[in-house]
């Protein structure tokens, strides 16, 4: 399933929410931009851990509050990267097609990255 756009209300009127906690048992790491939809799914949707101090926090949340943001955002670098990679084709930098087919461009992308990376390794190396 893809979500185009980075928004909370979107998910939810797409029907995330009901698809998550009925569907297959998944993890998808989010930004904070969906904070409080963890709890809507049973915990699927995994955001940066929400800063509960905002003026003068104690030494010691600053400390377990900045491991667990890196820990989320190590987690979650892998993903980014991938979809920077997707964006640097033209086809989807210059998207101007109908909404309803950028999944399928998304999709077919996606698969001849995996070709060419495949492609492009020698005999001998990892796959």
């Amino acid at each position: 399933m893809w979500i185009i756009g980075a928004d909370i209300t979107h998910a939810r009127q797409l029907g995330l929410v009901k698809y998550l906690t009925g569907g297959p048992a998944v993890e998808i790491l989010t930004d904070a931009s969906y904070q409080g939809l963890g709890a809507q799914t049973g915990g699927r949707v995994v955001t940066p851990p929400h800063r509960k101090f905002k003026k003068n926090p104690p030494d010691w949340y600053e400390e377990i509050y900045g491991r667990q943001r890196k820990a989320h955002s190590s987690r979650r670098i892998r993903v980014e990267h991938g979809i920077a990679h997707l964006k640097n084709w033209r086809a989807l930098a210059r998207h101007h097609g109908r909404r309803e087919n950028l999944s399928d461009t998304i999709q077919a992308i996606a698969g001849l990255l995996s070709h060419q990376q495949t492609a492009t390794r020698g005999p001998g190396q990892p796959q």
